[in-house]
């Protein structure tokens, strides 16, 4: 159990049978009466964000979710296939539980997926991935009128905003969480 005074963003708590991430979260001590906390609360299941006040003495259930670690084999369409690295079950996951995570996985890479009772409701990719670029525009010398930089197409399918000097072909070290170029690899 956890004290709604406890909430941070980043705990995992259960409510009506959902597992919810607390991604923003505001301490109020009025004047008068006990302090309660405001939060944003973001559904894992759904992706739905809410907002929901507690009171600081009040208990919630802490979400039951677990991570493994799974190896992403490929997809058909919009379907994405994974298998246990432990128990070698393979599983299937589609385009919408998967997010922008989506754009990012490269067969045989080695992820986490969460799962709430047994389901998996989302993955954990690593902070920096190592992706190839396909396809994008010739940069000119001295072209800055877009702020330096333009589209680039990358092995996966993502599209991301590069400097003018990457080419096809170019290996580069890609932010998975702001989904922004890094460097050359």
């Amino acid at each position: 159990m956890i004290s709604g005074g406890d909430l941070r963003p980043g705990v995992k708590v259960e409510l009506d049978g959902s597992p919810f991430i607390v991604t923003d979260f505001q301490w109020v001590k009025p004047g008068k009466g006990g302090a309660f906390m405001r939060t944003k609360l973001k559904n894992m299941k759904t992706g739905a964000i809410i907002d929901r006040t507690f009171r600081t003495e009040e208990k919630l259930q802490k979400a039951e979710v677990e991570d493994r670690k799974v190896q992403f084999l490929y997809h058909d369409g919009d379907v994405y296939h994974f298998m246990d690295t432990e128990s070698f079950d393979q599983f299937t996951m589609d385009e919408k539980q998967l997010g922008e995570a989506s754009g990012f996985l490269k067969e045989e890479m080695i992820i986490s997926v969460m799962s709430h009772r047994g389901e998996p409701i989302g993955v954990v990719l690593p902070t920096f991935v190592e992706l190839r670029v396909t396809e994008t525009e010739p940069g000119f010398r001295g072209d800055t009128t877009s702020g330096g930089s333009k589209p680039a197409t990358l092995e996966t399918g993502a599209t991301i905003q590069v400097p003018l000097f990457i080419n096809i072909g170019d290996l580069l070290r890609v932010d998975t969480r702001t989904g922004a170029y890094v460097e050359r690899a």
